[in-house]
């Protein structure tokens, strides 16, 4: 009999008082601090003023916020949300979707790019993919913590018991589970070491949106796949042929493939 992974991890870090410190909140935060500065050495670099940064900073923030709990309760669970609009503002009680604020996010960057810096919204992403893969890998490390979003029962030795889980012991106690945080991670990671070589040895931000086009096919080609390992994120999602991430993840897929076309037309 293969010998699966127990995960026992408390997802609370410390207390401070009655305010708990959790692995989740931290990593969101960290990674949108590494983020940060990523892209503000990037236009040091590129010698653009350095408050384009700061802003930047604030439209990515609140719009990946937002736009992960708006698709969260729009996508996922819109039959309880809009039967209780007030519980869609209590974010900290979990429910965020990455999906949603990819869509936010792009849309945000649209209306900075024409405020600040006047040029294609692809030109900017082709320069904060590893910055954003920067992010993703910290969230899906916060759900690792968390006990969340795993997959499927699994024979693999790499399985992992999410002891912690309710989910986990209500259907699969004592199976090993697919950690398909770790394998978002990876793809986090592949995007990240690809979108960086890209830019900084073979300098490809020449073709506006080669980078971002590449850099969303490994994430939601990656993200398409993995969607069959992963237990269902809501009851409506059981017996779907394909479930909400794979439908949503088909049109930036879709966009990826016209970016890298369009690239070899558009050069700066």
């Amino acid at each position: 009999m293969v010998s699966s992974i127990v995960w026992d991890v408390d997802p609370i870090i410390l207390h401070i008082g009655s305010i708990e410190l959790r692995w989740y909140g931290l990593m969101w935060g960290l990674g949108f601090l590494l983020a940060y500065d990523m892209v503000s050495r990037l236009f040091k670099k590129e010698h653009y003023p350095d408050t384009w940064a700061d802003t930047l900073f604030m439209y990515c923030l609140i719009s990946t916020v937002i736009g992960a709990r708006l698709g969260h309760c729009l996508f996922y669970e819109w039959d309880y949300y809009s039967a209780h609009p007030i519980e869609i503002l209590k974010i900290w009680n979990g429910g965020l979707a990455s999906h949603g604020g990819v869509f936010a996010i792009i849309l945000a960057l649209i209306i900075y790019s024409k405020r600040v810096t006047h040029k294609s919204v692809w030109w900017l992403f082709d320069r904060m993919i590893p910055a954003v893969a920067t992010v993703c890998f910290c969230i899906r490390f916060g759900n690792l913590m968390n006990s969340e979003i795993f997959g499927y029962p699994t024979s693999m030795p790499w399985g992992f018991e999410f002891v912690r889980s309710r989910e986990w012991q209500q259907l699969y106690a004592g199976q090993g589970c697919h950690p398909t945080q770790i394998y978002e991670m990876i793809y986090c990671a592949a995007a990240f070491i690809v979108s960086w070589v890209m830019y900084h040895k073979y300098h490809l931000e020449k073709h506006v949106g080669l980078i971002t086009g590449v850099s969303l096919l490994i994430f939601f080609g990656s993200r398409f796949g993995l969607e069959f390992l992963k237990n269902p994120q809501v009851a409506s999602e059981s017996g779907m042929l394909l479930n909400i991430g794979q439908l949503l993840s088909i049109p930036l897929i879709l966009l990826g493939i016209y970016l890298i076309y369009r690239s070899k037309k558009v050069q700066e």
